[in-house]
Parts: structure tokens; C-alpha cells; sequence
């Protein structure tokens, strides 16, 4: 099938090579710009452009170029990061991998959310793309379980491996029934719609006054940070021993990552200071 991608982050690579080995014509892969990235500041191209070059496939920066393809079918969206307008959506359909069992975590954070959450499950929808925010119907969804000691990361990992399966699946069904009206078959979501919004430095706090559990969530989660003397202290990671976090790996303020055993003997913390 005939199709444009859009994507930009590392996420989005899995996917992409997918449809190209499953045989579909990628006529166009839309990305965010380079960027500065590393101590030279040097311009580099977004995971998905990196890929995209690899396989051959032109690549543009702008939406607008999409207008001007012939006898595209669909649009496919992986963590593109930009609202798709509906005068595009009107002229092409468009179709988004997105990381949650919708209506639960519409929004920006869906893997985040769901862990602080601590919700149990998760998985992912191949849904339609309409103005609403994560409101189209839905064709297909996959559950994947949150482990009890997950990272962000790993369940990112996961998801992304049950997403890329479920879209190329979901494609095949699409090129073969398309002409029976397969665009128009999206289910509509159903229930109570939860909102992902993106995770603020504030929501990183980590409030020791908290349970344990959302503690070690909230690490799990990513960039978890608290204060001591001062100054910033980020918790990389932690155990959950007998409802007690115990770091394992930290990162001062303007210092490299280091154990957790390492900045205690470095900074020498009286019995009763605290974190905070």
C-alpha cells in the first residue's frame, strides 16, 4: 500500500523499518528538523530521518509536502509530535500508533501516566487521526502488562514492539479489505477517557511524605529528582524493600551519574538529615 509516514523520535524507527520489510510503498517520511545535538552543537537528523535516508525513502521537514504526492492511500503516525490540520485530514486519511488502551491516557505521556498511575495494564491502539486529541475510532488493540518493577524505558521498549506488530498486522488487513470501505470501520471509543499530560520538572518531585510505592513509581518513571543542601539530587534508580525506597543511583548537580553507596560516602550525610 501507498502510504506517507510521519514520525521523529527512536520510538518511531521500530515501526518504520516494519512497513518497509512488510512491502509497503513509503512514499514520503515527514520528521521534525535536525538538531543541535552533543558538546559540538553539530546539526544531526532525527532517529526517523537517520532511518529513512538508510532505506532510500525521501524525507521532508513539512506537512504541506504531502499534498503534493499522487495515489497515497493512508498516512501512518508514530510520535510525530505536531498537530495534523483538517484540511489534511480531510484529503487523506491518517491512522496513529498510539501508546495506551484508549480512552485510557489520551494525550503527550501515555507511558508515563500510566505508570505513576500504577495501573496494571496497558497497550496500544492503531487508531484514526482526528482533530480531537486521541478521540478517532479505533482499529485494533493489543494489552501488554505493566511489570512491577518496570522503567519507563522497558515498558516503552514493550510497547513499541506490540505496536509495530499490531500495525503491520493491521495494514495487511487494511490493503486487503480497502476497497470494501476498511477506512470507515474504526470502533468508537468507549467508557472514560483519562488525560496524559506531559510530565512538568514539578511532577518529578519526589514528595518523601508519599507512599513508597508512588515513590518508586514516580523513579521508575524517569528523572525523578529531590534536594540536598540546597541543591539538586537526582534518584536514577531505586529498590522497594519492605514499603522502603532505597536508592542505587544518583546524580548530583553538575555531576555524573554515580552509585548511590558512592555520593554517601562522597557527602557524608548526618543520621538526621533528609532528603528534601
Amino acid at each position: 500500500m501507498r502510504l506517507v509516514y510521519l514520525g521523529t523520535p527512536a520510538m518511531a524507527v521500530a515501526p518504520l523499518d516494519a512497513l518497509v520489510a512488510a512491502g509497503h510503498d513509503v512514499a514520503l517520511v515527514v520528521t521534525g528538523e535536525d538538531k543541535r545535538r552533543g558538546r559540538g552543537r553539530e546539526l544531526s537528523p532525527s532517529p526517523v530521518k537517520a532511518a529513512a535516508v538508510t532505506h532510500g525513502l525521501p524525507v521532508s521537514h513539512s506537512i504541506d509536502d504531502i499534498a503534493s504526492l499522487d495515489e497515497v492511500r493512508l498516512g501512518v503516525v508514530v510520535a510525530y509530535g505536531q498537530i495534523i490540520r483538517a484540511p489534511l485530514l480531510d484529503a487523506l486519511p491518517f491512522v496513529n500508533v498510539h501508546f495506551s488502551l484508549l480512552p485510557r491516557w489520551r494525550g503527550a505521556a501515555p507511558v508515563e501516566r500510566a505508570l505513576l498511575a500504577g495501573d496494571e495494564l496497558t497497550g496500544v491502539c492503531i487508531m484514526r487521526v482526528e482533530e480531537g486529541l486521541d478521540t478517532g475510532g479505533v482499529y485494533s488493540r493489543r494489552e501488554v502488562p505493566i511489570g512491577e518493577r518496570a522503567s519507563a524505558g522497558e515498558l516503552r521498549a514493550q510497547l513499541v514492539t506490540a505496536g509495530t506488530e499490531l500495525l503491520v498486522e493491521t495494514l495487511e488487513v487494511a490493503a486487503a479489505q480497502w476497497s470494501e470501505g476498511w477506512i470507515d470501520r474504526a470502533e468508537p471509543q468507549l467508557g472514560e477517557s483519562t488525560y496524559a499530560a506531559k510530565l512538568s520538572t514539578a511532577d518529578r518531585e519526589i514528595d518523601w511524605a508519599a507512599s513508597a510505592k508512588s515513590i518508586d513509581r514516580q523513579i521508575r518513571v524517569g528523572g525523578a529528582w529531590t534536594t540536598f543542601r540546597g541543591k539538586r539530587l537526582k534518584i536514577l534508580s531505586g529498590d522497594l524493600i519492605e514499603a522502603t525506597v532505597i536508592p542505587t543511583a544518583v546524580q548530583p548537580e553538575g555531576k555524573a551519574p554515580m552509585s548511590f553507596a558512592a555520593w554517601r560516602n562522597g557527602a557524608g550525610p548526618a543520621a538526621d538529615e533528609l532528603f528534601g
